[in-house]
């Protein structure tokens, strides 16, 4: 190779290089509705991979169950980031299948994550870690669309609300923010989570008390990125990730003032 020619090789391969994503984000459960949705808004902003039970088409997935730790760790090498939405969600899955899934495997993806230097874990928590506060007044107005029996002063729920879990799924979305709290307390991980209302493949509400909780695709995924690109200050925090619904009774004024966030949507114009 002439003088000349190893010029040309080397210039192509330095454009290449500061074309290419430089940040690596691991998505777990990236078949999924979620998944799919930040597929489309990460995909060439960043260096994207996935972790699935099932093979993902177009991108580089690892195939694995995220309740085998040791299965799982080759997807790890050199991520900095990791958005873990892989879950179960099914009220009628059982224990087991929440235990396996929700709890030993979200230990899995902090562990994994600890142990190949991972910088930041965006876990996808629930509304269900405090919707059980949907039993009492006004929230239950609120959610019941009963909107004449709400008073005119009334307080939003706050990531500094005390939790209130409705059921087993909302249980083990807590013990994965206990898991990112301690993580990064502990191991200097930055953690964040997101407790996501409810986003569907028909992209609007589907029964009445979505009128309050609803979080439209849009919406999601932009603060899922917002997540990603946040400063390396950010050690640890808790979002609620909903639309911009007039009768929400979840706080994004946190979600706005840290992470500059703004939900486009709104579920009001489905009424």
């Amino acid at each position: 190779m002439t003088a000349f020619e190893a010029s040309v090789t080397y210039n192509k391969i330095t454009r290449l290089s500061a074309d290419m994503p430089s940040k690596r984000v691991l998505v777990t459960g990236m078949s999924g509705l979620i998944g799919g949705v930040v597929r489309k808004k990460l995909e060439g902003k960043y260096d994207l991979v996935a972790l699935n039970r099932r093979p993902v088409e177009g991108v580089k997935c690892y195939q694995a169950d995220i309740a085998d730790l040791d299965a799982i760790l080759p997807a790890f090498e050199g991520v900095d980031t990791v958005v873990h939405l892989a879950a179960e969600v099914n009220d009628g899955a059982g224990w087991l299948a929440f235990r396996d899934a929700n709890v030993t495997g979200t230990y899995n993806i902090f562990e994994a994550s600890r142990l190949r230097g991972v910088k930041r874990v965006i876990f996808a928590s629930s509304g269900s870690t405090i919707s059980a506060v949907e039993r009492l007044p006004p929230y239950d107005a609120i959610v019941a669309g009963r909107y004449d029996q709400v008073p005119a002063s009334w307080e939003k729920v706050t990531h500094l609300s005390p939790p209130r879990p409705d059921g087993i799924y909302g249980c083990t979305k807590l013990w994965g923010e206990a898991l990112a709290r301690m993580y990064s307390d502990d191991h200097g991980i930055s953690a964040i989570c997101l407790r996501i209302g409810p986003v569907r493949a028909e992209d609007r509400p589907m029964r009445s008390r979505e009128f309050s909780i609803w979080c439209s695709q849009d919406d999601v995924g932009n603060l899922i990125e917002r997540c990603v690109e946040a400063p390396e200050t950010l050690k640890f925090d808790i979002f609620y990730a909903v639309s911009n619904n007039k009768w929400s009774y979840r706080d994004m004024e946190h979600a706005r003032q840290v992470l500059g966030f703004e939900p486009q949507d709104s579920v009001d114009k489905f009424r």
